[in-house]
């Protein structure tokens, strides 16, 4: 009996303190992002899992850059939370996801799973991720049409595409 609140109380505090997606730090505070409102995305050349190139630059459209990590239970929810979305469809809009610390493999087995359609990017030694933020995902970046940081967004709320706006 002992034993088994004992595993209870570790599974609880495991799950309170992982629920950060990766860290172990969970309080926002700690969270840094270093791109904000007005700056301009610093990579406008991203190649997906697939090899095709985008060039930011020449895609005249808003555009929604998520940082994500298959594993992480937030980003899970925040993808189903999208393909059920209106964003999903808008035609004045370009999703890119760049996958944290992982593989074009584990991406491409993500995106079946998950039915993704955008464009997928690895980052599999944090490159990309660390010139945006020191931790948590899922991390949502809003652009504008000539790739201006509208908003930043942390994704770990539980409806947090209905926070993803341009006006």
């Amino acid at each position: 009996m002992i034993k088994s609140l004992l595993t209870i109380s570790l599974i609880t505090t495991l799950n309170l303190t992982l629920s950060a997606c990766g860290t172990m730090d969970t309080a926002p505070q700690d969270y840094e992002t270093y791109i904000h409102q007005g700056d301009t995305f610093k990579h406008l050349s991203l190649t997906d899992i697939h090899g095709q190139t985008y060039d930011l630059s020449k895609i005249n459209s808003k555009k929604l850059v998520i940082f994500f990590a298959t594993w992480c239970s937030d980003s899970q929810r925040m993808f189903n939370q999208l393909n059920t979305s209106s964003l999903i469809t808008d035609k004045t809009l370009t999703i890119l996801a760049i996958g944290r610390e992982e593989t074009n493999a584990s991406l491409a087995q993500f995106a079946k799973n998950y039915q993704l359609t955008f464009p997928l990017i690895s980052d599999e030694q944090r490159i990309i991720y660390s010139q945006y933020a020191n931790k948590g995902v899922p991390r949502l970046i809003l652009l504008d049409e000539h790739n201006r940081v509208v908003n930043t967004l942390i994704g770990e709320t539980d409806n947090i595409i209905e926070q993803v706006k341009w006006n």
